[in-house]
């Protein structure tokens, strides 16, 4: 008499199996990578020493976003841009914000913003020589685009300590300077890759 009772926990374990390659194939699809984002121009002309110009309270940047999604596209609420005197955020020097927009899949964006400067608060921060290192922090929330519906807002807060010359302006490689995430790291792939072993395990014991 055939076992009936193998074959049918042979299914079972197939079909969780199956099931659990579709949860993982579409984990995989519908993930989201955050924007990569860097400074690629900063310039505060009060601590300009070759131009003498202390009154002059505007502040200058420009930000890159890279948007590393290959199906995605990216939408931006405000960004807005905070920079400290120090990198402990004693004092805040100014802020800059720049519009929301829209940024396709695999794109890249530069956006020029300009903002009013805290002038006293830039000179005490700047050292004999002019020069100082600073905080800068940028904060926004985004909304991911896949296909033609959108997910839930994703908070993003990112910054970098730069050191200022006696310029005003930073020395910027040629990939920027890369504001790196303010929030802890979670390895989310072996969080889902464990869940789903844990899920094959249980459900092969239960049908043993």
């Amino acid at each position: 008499m055939p076992d009936s009772g193998g074959g049918c926990c042979r299914c079972c374990c197939s079909f969780v199996f199956t099931l659990g390659l579709t949860a993982l194939f579409m984990w995989l699809s519908l993930r989201t990578s955050n924007p990569k984002c860097s400074i690629e121009k900063f310039y505060l002309p009060s601590l300009n020493r070759t131009l003498n110009q202390t009154a002059d309270a505007t502040l200058n940047l420009t930000l890159k976003l890279d948007n590393p999604n290959k199906d995605k596209g990216i939408k931006y609420d405000t960004v807005n841009v905070t920079v400290f005197d120090s990198p402990n955020r004693t004092q805040v020097i100014g802020n800059v914000l720049v519009p929301a927009f829209y940024q396709g899949h695999k794109k890249n964006a530069k956006k020029d913003g300009t903002g009013t400067a805290n002038t006293a608060v830039a000179l005490r921060a700047v050292s004999g020589n002019g020069t100082g290192v600073f905080r800068v922090d940028m904060s926004t929330s985004v909304k991911f685009k896949i296909m033609f519906w959108y997910t839930k807002k994703h908070r993003i807060s990112v910054g970098a300590d730069v050191m200022v010359n006696d310029s005003g302006s930073i020395k910027v490689t040629k990939k920027g300077i890369r504001l790196k995430s303010m929030a802890p790291r979670m390895c989310s792939f072996c969080l889902v890759m464990g869940a789903l072993v844990n899920l094959l395990v249980f459900s092969l014991l239960n049908f043993w």
